[in-house]
């Protein structure tokens, strides 16, 4: 196993609150956000970001045990394993969560469109600093 790069985790980490700062706000602004009122704003932010920085971690320890000369010969596997996290683990979870919730279908496919671009947006960031 080689090393994490941890400046990777964090900048991936940035990027993926980044992404969802612009996804909730004013171009697809609905009146959902990533963190509704004032009183838990900052609480909720904390959250998103510790969320984020977890499932950052989590990649950097797996782009370290596939090694860097793995990588380095097989660039795509970065946007492999990152959509392939969001597509088998994390947009199962939102999607049912939001059926259960009987949320409107259209809601249910931008939320999921949106945990993909940020893992897809993750992923961008681990190659880029490779």
């Amino acid at each position: 196993m080689g090393p994490v790069n941890w400046l990777a985790v964090v900048l991936a980490a940035a990027l993926a609150v980044v992404v969802g700062f612009v996804w909730n706000g004013p171009p697809f602004q609905d009146g959902r956000r990533l963190s509704p009122g004032k009183s838990t704003l900052a609480g909720n932010y904390g959250l998103v970001c510790f969320v984020f920085l977890i499932s950052s971690i989590m990649l950097g320890h797996n782009f370290a045990r596939i090694g860097a000369e793995t990588l380095a010969v097989k660039p795509w596997l970065y946007f492999m394993q990152t959509g392939g996290v969001a597509i088998a683990f994390v947009i199962p979870a939102v999607w049912l969560t939001h059926v259960r919730n009987r949320m409107e279908p259209l809601r249910r496919v931008m939320d999921c469109l949106f945990w993909l671009t940020a893992y897809l947006a993750m992923g961008l960031v681990f190659w880029a600093l490779s």
